[in-house]
């Protein structure tokens, strides 16, 4: 695991076998901004040009305001 990563998982929809969902989370913007410069990261783009591969990104930021006990009532660990 690269440093600063704090999860990186993939998961693949059974209905779609040409999609994969990846769910990556990062101790801060910098940690991040150091593995998109990677060598892995270069040779991730080289294979995406190579096979025509597409990708949706969306990005998520935890909750941080103390608000999220709030949701409490509507989650069972």
């Amino acid at each position: 695991m690269q440093s600063g990563n704090l999860r990186y998982e993939y998961f693949f929809p059974m209905e779609d076998e040409e999609t994969v969902l990846l769910i990556d989370s990062w101790q801060d913007q910098h940690a991040l901004d150091l593995h998109h410069a990677s060598p892995m990261m270069e040779q991730i783009t080289q294979l995406r040009d190579k096979y025509d591969l597409h990708m949706k990104v969306e990005r998520y930021i935890s909750d941080a305001s103390g608000d999220a006990a709030l949701n409490d009532s509507f989650i069972r660990e």
